[in-house]
């Protein structure tokens, strides 16, 4: 607390946005020349829904992360009440004081806690968010949080997470399977030795929706990310062509989004796909990413099976502990810093998303 207190910038950051009556100039996006920052198209094409379920799913998958980089999944075997009490875990966390939530607070040079997107110092503006990052165990902050009843709280996400691991190596074999790569080709992907991280985010009601951004634009540093998201709008993708697209809440079913390890993996076949959360006047969201991502000290590169003479490897090995860092310096022009080959011809790595911002 003394930190806090003796930091006004810091203390800015963590304005009680649930109580704010005015959006305050230091959470303004819109500009002249950007127009508002919410804005999503009309187009009438839409995210895919796969059914894990579908005799056809792994192709589904397959043609999904290579035009979309995004789709959402039914049938997923995830129990519907696991969901709910992770929402109502969620809801009951960003409720407590701002003082009680500051007691874990997340270092200046940490990862895991309670506080603003990481990603904030890339823009000028803030935004209309709150996260609470969990890597490895949540027991050192939730003992902060709740003092005298961690542990209900702190097995919940145990259990979340182990639901979440089985899924994501299930989507990975689905999302291999269909460029002809089985998990035995990736020869850490049968060692359980996967490092996720779980992060929830909250988007209170905002007094003037169309001038804030609640997470601004960016694409995941992950191989994939499983969204569960309330049934409050805000999620939107972005495609070539229609633009932003909004990814709508459907009870029961998850988010999947490409991240760039996967991008790598596939050595460009499955782009990592660009997103952002918008805000609304009355409502508040809530959403809970499971990050998965291989062993932080693995080496990442394109798969031999996709590579060739005509198609070389377009990307460096990197492990995903060297490419959060890379990221951190360099954010949306991460996966061009690890590109091997000037790009052809012209063109421009749809993932290079200059001044853009990171489900």
């Amino acid at each position: 607390m003394h930190t806090f207190k003796s930091h006004p910038i810091i203390y800015h950051k963590h304005l009680d946005l649930n109580s704010m009556k005015e959006l305050p100039e230091s959470h303004a996006w819109l500009s002249p020349d950007h127009g508002s920052p919410s804005k999503a198209s009309s187009n009438p094409d839409s995210v895919p829904v796969i059914n894990l379920q579908d005799p056809n799913s792994m192709k589904l998958v397959g043609h999904a992360c290579k035009t979309w980089g995004v789709f959402q999944i039914t049938n997923h075997g995830v129990p519907a009440n696991l969901l709910q009490d992770m929402e109502s875990a969620g809801r009951k966390l960003f409720a407590l004081p701002i003082q009680q939530k500051l007691k874990a607070a997340r270092a200046p040079d940490g990862v895991s806690g309670y506080g603003v997107a990481r990603i904030s110092s890339f823009f000028p503006k803030l935004m209309w968010s709150e996260g609470f990052t969990i890597i490895g165990s949540v027991y050192e902050h939730a003992r902060k949080l709740w003092p005298k009843s961690y542990t209900t709280f702190c097995n919940l996400i145990e259990e979340y997470n182990e639901e979440m691991n089985k899924l994501a190596e299930k989507l990975m074999s689905l999302m291999l399977g269909s460029l002809g790569v089985t998990m035995e080709d990736v020869q850490w992907a049968n060692s359980n030795g996967s490092c996720p991280a779980l992060q929830f985010n909250s988007y209170p009601a905002c007094p003037d929706p169309e001038r804030a951004m609640g997470l601004a634009a960016h694409t995941d540093s992950t191989l994939l990310t499983i969204l569960h998201q309330n049934n409050t709008s805000g999620l939107q993708a972005h495609r070539d062509g229609p633009g932003w697209v909004t990814v709508p809440p459907i009870p029961g079913a998850l988010v999947v989004n490409v991240g760039d390890l996967l991008h790598i993996l596939s050595n460009g076949l499955y782009p990592s796909v660009l997103h952002r959360a918008v805000v609304n006047r009355t409502q508040h969201r809530l959403s809970i990413a499971y990050l998965y991502g291989p062993p932080s000290n693995v080496q990442i590169s394109p798969l031999s099976k996709l590579t060739d003479q005509i198609h070389p490897p377009l990307f460096r090995p990197v492990t995903w502990s060297e490419y959060l860092g890379t990221k951190a310096k360099h954010f949306n022009k991460a996966l061009s810093s690890v590109r091997l080959c000037a790009p052809l011809n012209g063109f421009v790595d749809s993932n290079d998303h200059n001044g853009v911002r990171v489900g």
